[in-house]
């Protein structure tokens, strides 16, 4: 009895487990036809077959765009009025390094200006300048707070005749070879600085020539650059400041770098400094081309025909100007030889960007950023030749997916327009004008969420399908009627 009860309850479970699975299955979508049945009830043709595989093509191609799609940001942009929320945004970086291939770091001079016509805007300056050679190389860091005094000897009077070497185009050569060094100083007779240096230039020539009696293989020699006889042999070193003074030795080559003498201008300290030049001749001393006669850290003579100018700047956010020059208290200048030519290797506004803040940019905003880099500028070499640099500064705010995880970057792009003015009694200068807009181009990257990629794809494949579908039950309709017709026609 026992065993037919238990029989019984489990008969009533199965009974009822499949009448749920009945009820179910009566809410299927995909109901199949039986196998047996398949064959009678469907029918394959060619056009069938043809517009599958067109469509099963199109499916495939529209899936790979809308995969494409998903995988694209896209950007929206929006321009707003830029507002200062505290002090410290009222002031703005300014990353600039110019090289200048003519323009010797002693000379050069940065300075900083804005509409009101206030010098020395700029706001915690750090410029430094490294020494170039003729071919661009850097030769050294050229520190303004290191450098020796132009001082001269007061009241200084030279009696008796000149002993130092008249040069001009015709002798240079000559004395330039047969001397192991021959120093030279490039001078015109207008210079106030010139004027001073002269009496101590001739008694320190006779100074050297009466400690070294007959030695003549070190010689002191001066250039007057405006006497048409040197005129080209002063374009030909590219003098153009006064006084100057160049070392010049037997093994010079064709392109061969000159040291400088800076140091100061008095016969003690010109002695002494070509004395050490006569210690090389004699082999007491190394070789060298930077001199520090007086041992006190600071060069006397060094190479360097060229400036690569870099630094950061903070300036308010107005109007303003950068300006290079050549400013010096101790020359005076040729304004008709002074090179300006430059190379403005970066230019950029704001922070340094990080190099996920240059990924995230898009191309045209990041092309923006330093649009003047690598850029040449030359001037003509008889006329004086300013160069203007407008600069448009606007800012810009990149907002990246939220997917990403990243905060927004906000960078300063820049369009700029170039012009060069060439005018007589002109002071060749750089000029960076820039004009920061108090706007805010915003931009904000969005990328398709996933549950749209999803329904987009249900969409491409239901949709091609169903058209398809459509497409075909038409083509038959119209090929059975043709059919009809034809046979119609036979009987008649």
């Amino acid at each position: 009895r026992n065993e037919s009860e238990v029989n019984s309850a489990a008969g009533q479970a199965d009974s009822s487990m499949s009448g749920v699975l009945q009820s179910f299955k009566a809410v299927d979508f995909y109901r199949k036809l039986k196998k047996d049945l398949h064959q009678e009830l469907t029918e394959s043709s060619v056009i069938g077959a043809g517009l599958s595989v067109l469509a099963a093509l199109l499916m495939v191609g529209l899936v790979i765009a809308e995969f494409n799609s998903y995988l694209t940001v896209s950007t929206e942009s929006n321009v707003v009025l830029d507002h200062f929320n505290s002090a410290s945004e009222d002031t703005l970086q300014v990353n600039f390094n110019i090289t200048f291939p003519h323009l010797k770091c002693e000379y050069a001079s940065v300075d900083a200006t804005n509409f009101m016509g206030t010098h020395d805007a700029g706001l915690a300056a750090r410029v430094s300048k490294v020494r170039l050679d003729k071919s661009g190389r850097t030769v050294g860091r050229f520190d303004d707070s290191k450098q020796k005094d132009h001082r001269h000897s007061l009241d200084e009077v030279h009696e008796g005749p000149a002993t130092s070497l008249v040069l001009n185009n015709a002798n240079f050569e000559d004395h330039h070879h047969s001397k192991d060094i021959l120093l030279v100083n490039f001078y015109a007779p207008w210079c106030h600085w010139c004027q001073k240096l002269e009496p101590v230039w001739e008694k320190t020539a006779a100074a050297i020539s009466d400690k070294y009696p007959g030695d003549n293989r070190l010689a002191l020699g001066k250039v007057d650059c405006t006497h048409p006889s040197s005129e080209a042999l002063c374009v030909k070193h590219r003098i153009d400041a006064f006084p100057t003074i160049l070392v010049f030795r037997k093994d010079d080559k064709m392109n061969s770098e000159h040291e400088s003498y800076h140091g100061e201008r008095s016969v003690p300290a010109l002695s002494g400094w070509a004395d050490h030049f006569m210690q090389q001749i004699r082999r007491e001393v190394p070789t060298s081309r930077t001199v520090d006669s007086d041992r006190d850290g600071i060069a006397d003579s060094h190479t360097g025909s060229g400036c690569m100018i870099s630094g950061l700047i903070h300036v308010q956010r107005a109007p303003g100007m950068l300006i290079v020059q050549a400013i010096s208290d101790s020359h005076e200048f040729n304004w008709e030889t002074m090179d300006m030519s430059h190379t403005v290797n970066h230019l950029s506004f704001g922070p340094f960007l990080s190099e996920t803040d240059w990924l995230v940019l898009p191309p045209h905003i990041a092309h923006s950023v330093g649009s003047l880099d690598d850029k040449e500028f030359t001037s003509d070499q008889h006329v004086p030749t300013t160069h203007e640099h407008y600069i448009k500064v606007v800012k810009h705010e990149v907002t990246p997916p939220s997917s990403w995880r990243i905060p927004p970057v906000t960078s300063y792009g820049y369009v700029v327009h170039s012009n060069n003015i060439q005018k007589v009694g002109e002071v060749p200068t750089l000029r960076l004008n820039y004009d920061i807009l108090p706007i805010v181009v915003q931009f904000k990257e969005k990328k398709q969420a996933f549950y749209h990629f999803i329904t987009q794809l249900c969409a491409i494949i239901g949709g091609v399908f169903t058209v398809a579908g459509i497409v075909a039950s038409m083509l038959d309709k119209s090929v059975n009627m043709m059919k009809k017709k034809q046979e119609l026609g036979k009987l008649g």
